[in-house]
Parts: C-alpha cells; structure tokens; sequence
C-alpha cells in the first residue's frame, strides 16, 4: 500500500511539473519561439490561400539541405497550433522532386501548405 502511495506522489509530481509557463507547444519546440539551436533565422507568413504560407530563411549561400530544418521548424509550429497537425505539403520542383525556392536577396523563400488529417 505504501508503494501506492508513493508511485501515486510520484506521478503527480512529474505531471504538475509540465504545467505552467512555457508548456503546451511552444515550450516543446522551445518556450519563446526563438528557433535557437538551428542553423539559420527564418520567419513564417501566411499567404492568401487557406492553410498556404511561407517560410523565408536568411541562407544567402546555402542549400536546401543545408536550410531545410531551420524551414520545417517554424513551419511545424504553425501547423500544429493553428491547425491541430504537423504534416506540411511543401511546394516541390518538378526536376529534382526537392523543395523548390526563389531567392530573395540574402533569404531562401519556401512555399507550403499544413495539411488536415
């Protein structure tokens, strides 16, 4: 019985720990919002079409390899809190199949779209 008890204890101490300033989503992905930790500063902008939106990452010389978490990152957290899922449909180039971008100065511009389950 007083094993119960304790595993009880226990339990509600590790859950109650997860409750409070930065829980939920964005303390999962980080507790600010900041991306730190990725390689690149990117930023997100919903476009005019439903779900539709950008992600600009200021990668002047990089890759898609290179850029792809610092993209999918905040593209993710937006899914997720607006619209209750993580899956993104990004826009691809017919050629290589890859993400497809358009360079804007010193920023890669990727284009997607969260997707509903």
């Amino acid at each position: 019985m007083q094993i119960v008890k304790v595993t009880s204890v226990v339990v509600l101490t590790l859950s109650v720990s997860g409750c409070g300033e930065g829980g939920g989503i964005r303390g999962f992905f980080g507790g600010d919002g900041s991306d730190a930790g990725l390689p690149y500063r990117a930023s997100l902008s919903r476009a005019e079409g439903p779900r539709s939106f950008t992600v600009s990452v200021a990668a002047s010389e990089a890759t898609v390899d290179e850029v792809r978490e610092s993209a999918r990152m905040p593209a993710t957290r937006h899914c997720l809190e607006t619209y209750g899922g993580s899956d993104v449909n990004w826009v691809t180039d017919p050629a290589s199949g890859d993400w497809a971008f358009v360079r804007d100065g010193d920023f890669m511009v990727f284009s997607g779209r969260c997707t509903v389950r």
